[in-house]
């Protein structure tokens, strides 16, 4: 409640929902520390010094509660041991939970919903181990109880109920809803010790379960790089049906199509010679768009957006046609920057799929600077450095892409889905990932949303006809009602945002900061 108040206080919208996470049974109450902690620390010495003040309060106040929830009838430690058990749980859960911690700031630094659901897995995996750590001494031979899994996986539905309830209450009432949910924390609390300190029989006594799930749990931050993919698209060949099929006559727009981040082209042309694939490369001699390899993508978004002006002014002289663009997540992304840096000219529409909402929610600083969330950088760069070990391709943390995001922030977060003067637009978002987005307003542009991970819809024989409706001049619009829903169900789960007013390199932009009014497309 306490938390709950100063967010309300100084208006931290997109914040609110991870309040009842500070009582939370292990590990969910750690994750909240050190995603608060990776985003708001500004040096080295203040993030060790944060690490551990936040270590101390959170073993004693474990302590604590674990004491308060110790069933009656049951022989209880000393309060010196519980203290010192828990102190040593919280730094054990530092340890093992700070690389998915990490994850979740280059979530809300890319917005992936992909991140998000990574760094959710263990959490789950391991609240029943570190559950019992805090209460009995032999916590790391054998399962569980099957109870200890249901109350800590029960803890998770709480909590995530609990976020979507603050995300969806007004500032006056959400107080109170965090009341409730430190309520039911305390009776998680209670039948959670309660049945990992009485006596009973354990499978694989023997076994050192724990480090196990430990040791898998930390090498999963490592190999979750290669398993959900950095890119911010569909890596490989992409060649959706507007690539490989003639636009019908209808369509009065010559189209580029701008693939996503790692996507390559070997130089096939199109069906229609009306199309084009953006080139990350450029064009040749004759203005035509040259192949290009993954490692193009990772330029940044002015650069791409300097050569799309190229291929858009080609084109239109080309055909004599107005333009559209069809851009997928990082293609959406140059398409936009393109609209915002250079005049539209001849692009009279745009067509956006799985664009990143609300990027830039946190940074940090290049190697070799100080600055907020330095530790954070440091962190992915060695998860970085290792899942890259066997990969031809290689993603890095600080790559152009990636750094040109985080140095625009203000804008990314605020207008990516802002309408522009004399451009019909369209976003087209996949439901599943409508995570990626705070709770709050996130498009003023009309938007077609549909089942799908990010990145899956263009393709959709659907999807493709409503494409080909909307460069026919028709109102193609299809909110969804589950998607402001998952909204406020992956409130509790995010990164809190680092405010724009707070990171020097932001805070003389003139953007309004989505994540203290809930609101997109603010006048500057």
């Amino acid at each position: 409640m306490v938390e709950e108040a100063l967010l309300v206080a100084v208006d931290f919208h997109a914040a609110r929902g991870l309040a009842p996470q500070v009582t939370a049974v292990w590990p969910y109450d750690s994750y909240h520390d050190l995603r608060w902690l990776l985003v708001y620390h500004d040096s080295w010495f203040a993030f060790v010094v944060g690490l551990l003040v936040v270590t101390a309060v959170r073993g004693v106040l474990s302590a604590g509660l674990t004491a308060l929830a110790w069933p009656a009838g049951t022989p209880r430690p000393a309060w010196g041991w519980l203290v010192r058990r828990n102190l040593e749980v919280a730094a054990l859960a530092t340890v093992v939970i700070s690389p998915w911690a990490a994850l979740s700031v280059a979530f809300s630094a890319v917005a992936l919903s992909w991140y998000l659901f990574a760094s959710l897995a263990p959490m789950v995996v391991l609240a029943p181990f570190l559950a019992r750590a805090g209460v009995v001494a032999k916590w790391w031979r054998g399962l569980p109880k099957i109870e200890l899994f249901g109350w800590s996986s029960l803890n998770f539905v709480v909590l995530t109920m609990a976020g979507a309830l603050i995300s969806s209450t007004p500032d006056g009432w959400t107080v109170g809803v965090a009341g409730v949910a430190g309520l039911a924390n305390g009776l998680l609390w209670q039948r959670a010790v309660a049945v990992a300190a009485r006596p009973g029989r354990r499978r694989l006594p023997q076994v050192p379960v724990a480090p196990i799930a430990i040791a898998l749990t930390i090498a999963g931050a490592v190999f979750a790089q290669t398993l959900i993919g950095i890119a911010a698209g569909g890596k490989g060949m992409w060649r959706p049906p507007v690539l490989a099929e003639r636009l019908p006559d209808r369509v009065p727009y010559a189209v580029i199509v701008l693939s996503g981040h790692d996507s390559r082209w070997d130089g096939d042309p199109p069906a229609d010679p009306r199309v084009e694939r953006f080139s990350y490369r450029g064009l040749d001699a004759q203005g035509r768009p040259l192949p290009y390899s993954p490692d193009a993508t990772h330029q940044a978004l002015d650069r791409s957006a300097a050569l799309l002006a190229d291929q858009v002014s080609a084109l239109h002289k080309r055909t004599g046609r107005p333009i559209a663009l069809i851009g997928q997540s990082e293609g959406s992304m140059v398409a936009r920057t393109y609209l915002e840096r250079l005049p539209p000219g001849p692009v009279t529409a745009v067509v956006m799929f799985s664009p990143l909402v609300q990027a830039g929610r946190t940074y940090y600083p290049p190697p070799g600077h100080e600055g907020w969330g330095v530790a954070a950088g440091w962190e992915l760069r060695i998860l970085l450095w290792l899942a890259n070990l066997p990969r031809s391709v290689k993603d890095e943390p600080d790559e152009e892409f990636v750094r040109s995001v985080l140095a625009n922030a203000p804008f990314y977060r605020n207008r990516i889905l802002c309408p522009v003067g004399g451009v019909r637009m369209i976003a087209f978002l996949p439901t599943i990932s409508a995570a990626e987005a705070p709770p709050g307003e996130y498009s003023r542009i009309p938007v077609f949303e549909a089942p799908a991970f990010h990145g899956g819809l263009l393709g959709q024989r659907t999807v493709e006809d409503r494409v080909v409706a909307f460069l026919a001049g028709e109102p193609v619009e299809q909110p969804r009602r589950e998607y402001r829903l998952l909204q406020r169900l992956g409130a509790a789960w995010q990164a809190p945002p680092l405010l724009l007013t707070v990171n020097p390199l932001w805070s003389a932009t003139r953007e309004a900061d989505p994540a203290q009014t809930g609101r997109v497309c603010e006048p500057r």
